[in-house]
């Protein structure tokens, strides 16, 4: 106890700590309570935060700030009009397709494990089986009640994604334009004595900067490298299967072993216990191999590294408090947990010199 009553009393003594733990808790109880509310300024937040590195490259070869924002801006509605137009199209046609598909699928699976016992009836008995497709059943019934209420809330769906469509532009624009208004407000109603903080925004800032450019280029690259695989290999729904496994990176570990499961399921009803269903489980090993251990190393070679464990934990702690953003984001949010945790000072422990201001 009184181990804790010292501690409270140097952490209540240093008003750089008191100041770093208030950011972070106002931070933290406002993307908890207010988050879906603003969910449209949180995602421009990130979309500007991506943007604004292509706006300093260019302004690195001469460009104004204005022209480089306004091109860069430009680019990003031309991006989001193909998406749109040009993938969201075709990745709405295949999962139409494969959902009528499905029952044949699911059919071609019974089948494939009804034969288990048959070939193996030492390790697999007919029981077993007869378990296994109950519990199938029973977790498509509930996907099927969970699509149908999905599909009564579609028109609530569409109006935030046509809201959204309208805002997210918008707001992204004006944090571009005027990036240095903003900084400069919320600066002015900082407290000055924030050296702890100002350290600690310094090194999640280059690490959330590497980490999140790295991760969009990461999922580009391996979600075009697949479905050209896919493509040249023949496979059904390639664009769909593309895009779960350029999303999977976003979950490190378990994405890549959640997506192999369509995969191998769409590939074995498309051609059986074939060579072919080999040669797809085979390319799609390869990708995730060059992924992990050429890609990886390239795009985040300046990111601190965490142990395996902390990035599952991070994951599952931060996707069950904010959901997909949570899951994206668990790596810099766990690097952030990291800064903090380095910067706090310890017993003994010099703070950092406190912000002066410059005299008249």
């Amino acid at each position: 106890m009184e181990v804790i009553r010292q501690w409270f009393r140097r952490f209540s003594s240093d008003p750089q700590t008191v100041i770093l733990a208030l950011v972070l808790l106002v931070g933290f109880v406002v993307v908890l309570t207010m988050g879906r509310m603003l969910a449209p300024v949180l995602a421009a937040l990130v979309l500007a935060y991506l943007l604004e590195g292509i706006v300093t490259q260019l302004r690195q070869y001469g460009v104004p700030r204005l022209g480089a924002v306004i091109l860069v801006f430009t680019l990003f509605l031309v991006f989001l009009m193909f998406s749109l137009l040009g993938l969201l199209p075709r990745l709405s046609y295949q999962v139409t397709q494969l959902v009528h598909q499905l029952p044949n699928i699911i059919g071609a699976g019974q089948d494939a494990i009804m034969r288990l016992p048959e070939r193996y009836p030492e390790l697999v008995s007919e029981a077993q089986v007869q378990d296994l497709i109950n519990a199938i059943r029973a977790e498509l019934g509930k996907l099927g009640q969970g699509m149908v209420t999905m599909s009564v809330a579609s028109v609530v769906g569409v109006i935030t994604l046509l809201v959204y469509l309208i805002l997210v532009p918008v707001l992204v624009f004006f944090f571009l334009k005027d990036k240095d208004r903003i900084i400069d407000w919320m600066q002015a109603h900082l407290p000055r004595d924030r050296a702890l903080t100002t350290r600690v925004w310094q090194e999640v800032n280059a690490q959330i900067a590497n980490y999140v450019r790295g991760k969009i280029w990461e999922i580009m690259i391996v979600g075009t490298v697949t479905y050209i695989t896919f493509l040249f290999m023949g496979l059904q729904y390639a664009v769909l299967l593309a895009t779960l496994v350029g999303l999977s990176v976003v979950i490190p570990y378990i994405g890549a072993a959640a997506v192999t499961l369509p995969i191998a399921a769409i590939a074995f009803f498309q051609w059986g216990w074939t060579p072919e269903f080999w040669y797809v489980l085979v390319a799609y090993g390869v990708i995730q191999a060059l992924d992990g251990n050429v890609l990886v190393p390239l795009l985040f070679s300046e990111v601190v590294n965490l142990h395996p464990v902390a990035i599952i934990i991070a994951v599952l702690v931060f996707g069950g408090l904010w959901g997909f953003w949570g899951v994206f984001f668990a790596i810099p949010l766990a690097t952030l947990v990291q800064a903090v945790i380095s910067a706090w000072p310890s017993a003994g422990q010099p703070l950092p010199a406190p912000y002066k201001t410059s005299e008249a």
